[in-house]
């Protein structure tokens, strides 16, 4: 069989209108830290539905002539000369890793990009193509499964079943203001039920996205302001749990801080939950900061947790996160106890191509899973400005070496075949499988 052509995907720029067309003497080109990669058909994947194409100001993209074999830096349009080119980038669906960064050089003095994960991206063969990694199958927030009439007919049917719930009216506003996929999934009454409680936080995130008090990056959405009743959420799992197949209800989602901090009421919830069924899996999303209180919680019923990290090197941990008042070594030992008790660990682990494939990260990594009870890990994308998170990180210097995001996983599968990847939070009847 001979072997088959590698072919180039077209780069693809955008005027300063936001309207992208592709370049036909020019490869797209991904980067991860300094390296700098020409997008290859090969390489990449068709753009999963769902995602979304964003446009890069202040930057300028960065291109692969295919006649001269070098990298330029588009300051206008070879086509037209003087008119202004800007990057184009893929925030792409849930339940895909991107494996390089969308290349672009940055303009004096840039501000900040908001809070989304910024993949490569390229044309080809009339559609698009992407540098991302399938890393869950599921469905669970397939836009084309959300029909929105049958969203504000959930609504309306849980405004009279729980009228005076504050909790369920929270997740109107995220499921029609923010289109949070989690709560329409709640008013569709399928997979997994978001349960926001913690107005508070003891870490200060860079990439928070319901609070962002020391940068002018915009928070994607509004922060809970109220701390619902064990009641309020009760009622809420409840039905969720009585009215789905294979149900998971979550605290800790992207509008509120660490429910950690409101175990006070969720502690209560969850016996009231586990009295009134025994179904349904209850899931923390959590920093595993109070080992303490996390063991209160799974003695009421916790059934498992997702631990957010974006390195398991606690250095690396501390200049994202910047917790206060806990230590990295409360999260590790969260997770040796939540292993001792036999629940369910995930790890949310937060990957950015340039720094979560170097192989030091990568080396890491292994020696984490080797000491440590983690049954899965949710490789989800980092939502944050990719040159900035690279310069807190420190990773910026030609000197890192890169293995790629394919290989990292490679290794990772190869050591640890029963570990499960993934993006969604499990429910328990798929533990054991």
């Amino acid at each position: 069989m001979p072997r088959q052509r590698r072919q180039f995907v077209k780069a693809l720029v955008a005027d300063r209108e936001g309207e992208f067309f592709d370049l036909d003497d020019y490869a797209a080109v991904g980067m991860a830290g300094p390296e700098l990669v020409p997008l290859m058909e090969m390489e990449t994947i068709n753009m999963p539905f769902g995602g979304e194409h964003l446009f890069l100001p202040d930057r300028r993209p960065i291109v692969y002539n295919t006649a001269t074999g070098k990298f330029e830096v588009l300051t206008s349009n070879p086509y037209a000369p003087g008119e202004p080119v800007y990057p184009v980038a893929a925030f792409n669906a849930p339940g895909f890793t991107i494996s390089l960064v969308s290349a672009y050089a940055e303009e004096l003095d840039p501000a900040p990009l908001p809070l989304f994960s910024y993949g490569a991206v390229g044309w080809l063969k009339g559609g698009f193509r992407v540098a991302a990694i399938r890393v869950d199958r599921e469905r669970r927030q397939d836009l084309r499964l959300m029909p929105q009439d049958k969203i504000v007919e959930g609504i309306t049917r849980l405004r009279r079943l729980m009228p005076s719930n504050r909790l369920r009216a929270h997740l109107e506003t995220c499921a029609l203001t923010y289109g949070c996929p989690a709560a329409k999934n709640f008013f569709l009454e399928r997979c997994e039920g978001p349960l926001p409680t913690s107005v508070r936080c003891n870490a200060r995130c860079h990439g928070c996205l319901s609070l962002q008090r020391e940068s002018n990056i915009p928070s994607t959405q509004k922060r809970i302001e109220f701390t619902p009743t064990p009641d309020e959420i009760a009622e809420v799992a409840v039905h969720h749990i009585g009215h789905t197949t294979r149900p998971v209800v979550s605290f800790g989602q992207g509008c509120e801080g660490e429910p950690l901090l409101a175990a006070e009421v969720i502690e209560p919830a969850i016996r009231l939950i586990r009295q009134a069924t025994p179904r349904g899996t209850i899931n923390m999303n959590t920093n595993a900061s109070l080992p303490s209180v996390l063991d209160r919680l799974f003695e009421a019923g916790l059934d498992a947790i997702r631990v957010s990290m974006n390195s398991v090197r606690e250095g690396f941990y501390k200049a994202y996160f910047r917790p206060k008042g806990y230590s990295f070594k409360d999260v590790v030992a969260s997770i040796d106890l939540a292993g001792h008790k036999g629940k369910f660990v995930s790890i949310n682990y937060l990957n950015l191509p340039g720094f979560t494939d170097s192989k030091e990260e990568a080396a890491a990594l292994l020696s984490f899973l080797d000491h440590h009870p983690v049954q899965m890990i949710q490789w989800r994308n980092l939502n944050f400005d990719p040159v900035r998170y690279w310069k807190i990180m420190g990773n910026s210097s030609p000197e890192a070496e890169l293995l790629g995001m394919h290989t990292v996983m490679e290794k990772v599968r190869k050591a640890f075949p029963a570990l499960k990847f993934g993006y969604f939070n499990p429910p328990k009847e798929t533990f054991g499988s």
